[in-house]
């Protein structure tokens, strides 16, 4: 069963109460490991003094239109002749990625299966709609708490990209981004079905799935990509289905 969830607009009442099984302030989600209403927002906070908040007003000159133009994301998923694609997020996490596109003029479901993470996604996404300069963005947003692979499954109808970005392991340079996976993945693990996650995607048939790798990491699911768009960090492998033909058949990545 999945819970659905749209940003209110700017100055209607809040639509974000939390639903059954969902994570709400106060409550202790996991070994040391609390919710805490702060006035910034909801926080993910540990006993060992690491605390997360999503929020996107960090990302404000990343949004100006002369910088979400050069953004790979935004290239990547960018489908001809379509002018607002429709983007199925099957791994949001924080919704960054996400935010980015709706920024872009992408109309973005965000699919997040653990509830402490999708109720520090909904409160960012009320902050959000509540901020002039962010609300625009965030009511092409709309958050699905949900198995993405389940809720791939029943989409009436197919998204023009699929978007995944599944944790993966790996050394990081920045102090921030080290935060947010150690508490991140205390909460959840790197993807363990990497073949379902590439199956479901593919099975929704989208114009293109776009997958986000480091940027020397192996193909997803040892998937060929049609091609690809790299940075120094990040790489976003984007496979057209009828050219990457069945994931059965894939061709393992020499580089795995």
């Amino acid at each position: 069963m999945s819970e659905r969830y749209q940003p209110a607009a700017a100055g209607d009442a809040a639509t974000g109460a939390p639903g059954p099984g969902s994570a709400a302030a106060g409550e202790c989600v996991g070994e040391g490991l609390w919710l805490v209403r702060r006035e910034s927002g909801l926080a993910l906070v540990s006993d060992d003094g690491l605390e997360l908040t999503g929020d996107f007003s960090a990302m404000r000159r990343r949004l100006r239109p002369q910088n979400l133009a050069h953004e790979l994301l935004v290239r990547a998923a960018r489908v001809k002749g379509v002018a607002h694609p429709t983007v199925f997020d099957a791994t949001a996490g924080l919704g960054e990625d996400s935010f980015l596109l709706a920024s872009a003029g992408f109309s973005v479901t965000l699919c997040e299966r653990d509830p402490v993470i999708a109720a520090l996604l909904a409160d960012a996404l009320e902050r959000a709609a509540a901020d002039p300069g962010l609300a625009q963005a965030a009511s092409r947003m709309r958050l699905v708490r949900a198995d993405s692979v389940a809720e791939l499954a029943t989409l009436e109808q197919a998204p023009d990209v699929v978007f995944l970005d599944p944790m993966f392991p790996g050394r990081q340079k920045s102090a921030l981004v080290k935060k947010k996976l150690q508490l991140l993945q205390r909460l959840e693990r790197p993807c363990s079905d990497e073949a379902g996650l590439m199956g479901a995607a593919l099975a929704a048939r989208p114009r293109k799935v776009v997958v986000k790798r480091p940027a020397k990491g192996p193909w997803l699911a040892g998937v060929r990509p049609s091609y690809s768009l790299a940075g120094k960090a990040v790489r976003y492998d984007c496979v057209v289905p009828a050219s990457c033909g069945n994931l059965a058949q894939a061709e393992k990545d020499p580089r795995s």
